[in-house]
């Protein structure tokens, strides 16, 4: 398959925009429901702990810079069982992009345009990722760097209007609660923001033309989305206070409601849902990019793209069937989906720096000589 190549700032773009991914209106509900008025501080605590596990992966994919993780796995365990943890790698990106088209379906089909069928907008959202993952990794990058202008424009403005609106005895006390649910609750971000980035080891270094610079800015972004998500939550928890953030299931766009300038700007929360909508939006095309160039690899393909039909079908058709509502949605995400993510995104990356460190010898005279 043709390599493309992608620069530092481009990748810095995606990093930062699938870090905020479905954080920053799915985020602060889920970390106030266990850390009450001190959710901002999980927040906090969860960006710092991402950090770490973002840095972890840098060390992994600088191992071997030009393989991406399919390829690095069968290096590191041989050709059979690299395939089996390659595909158990695939099915989890290929499970989080039906997770994120439901999110998707489920938001607009409730809050923006009620009289459509979810159908009817995951077939219009899974046609916009094949249609860019069949443009490349380039056209994603390029379109990423046009949303990120438009993502923060639009945030500064929604920070700046309910800056009125904040009421700062909702924050009182700080650190009601002790530092082990504080910390508990913050895993939530650390797993989503974080722990998922794994996919991004398809991109990371092997399709950046300055893999030392994309290694900064893995972690710069990262840091950027943390910073996002923990302001959003601070928000929530100024403006609704700590059990109506918990209470709503997209606690910031009942924010963005609550903006009201001289009964002239009002009723904007439209840009809440196109923040969220970008990040969502960025997430799910990467991964599923992940899981279509990941299977292409796993079966030899000299070309990724004829994946993409038939992965966009299933896709579709798991997100109308996998979820029969939004409280089975979020059972399986705070269940199911955590071990998951902590299985695949987290344990395996931690068993092959095992294997490396036992391989490494081995492993160079191999790469060498081939």
């Amino acid at each position: 398959m043709p390599k493309v190549k992608i620069n530092s700032y481009q990748f810095l773009v995606l990093v930062t925009l699938f870090t905020i991914g479905t954080s920053i209106l799915l985020g602060p509900s889920p970390l106030a429901a266990e850390a009450k008025q001190d959710a901002w501080i999980a927040a906090l605590l969860g960006t710092g702990i991402g950090l770490l596990i973002v840095w972890l992966f840098t060390i992994i994919g600088f191992w071997f810079p030009d393989l991406t993780y399919i390829q690095l796995n069968e290096i590191l365990f041989g050709k059979w069982i690299g395939k089996a943890l390659s595909f158990l790698f695939i099915c989890m990106m290929l499970l989080y992009t039906t997770t994120l088209l439901y999110h998707s379906g489920s938001f607009l089909t409730t809050h923006m345009i009620p009289n459509t069928p979810m159908v009817a907008t995951n077939i219009l959202m899974a046609a916009i990722l094949i249609m860019a993952v069949r443009l490349g990794l380039e056209t994603i990058a390029r379109s990423a760097e046009i949303f990120f202008v438009v993502f923060f424009l639009l945030f500064f403005f929604l920070v700046i209007f309910i800056s009125r609106e904040i009421e700062f005895e909702n924050l009182e006390p700080i650190f009601e609660g002790n530092i082990k649910t504080i910390a508990e609750s913050s895993l939530i971000l650390v797993i989503v923001s974080a722990v998922n980035a794994v996919s991004l080891l398809m991109i990371f270094p092997a399709f950046i033309n300055e893999p030392k610079k994309a290694k900064k800015s893995f972690i710069l972004g990262s840091l950027i989305g943390g910073l996002v998500v923990s302001i959003i939550t601070i928000l929530c928890i100024f403006v609704l206070g700590s059990d109506t953030t918990a209470r709503q299931i997209y606690p910031s766009y009942g924010l963005a409601k609550r903006i009201n300038i001289g009964d002239f700007v009002t009723r904007i929360e439209a840009f809440m849902a196109a923040l969220w909508i970008i990040g969502l939006y960025t997430k799910m095309v990467l991964y599923f990019y992940a899981s279509v160039y990941g299977l292409a690899q796993i079966l030899n393909l000299k070309d990724y793209r004829p994946l993409t039909y038939p992965l966009g079908m299933i896709v579709v058709v798991l997100s109308l069937v996998i979820f029969p509502n939004v409280v089975y949605q979020q059972e399986f995400e705070r269940i199911t989906g955590l071990y998951f993510s902590v299985s695949i995104g987290l344990l395996i990356p931690l068993i092959m720096v095992v294997v490396y460190a036992i391989r490494k010898k081995q492993l160079k005279k191999e790469i060498d000589s081939s």
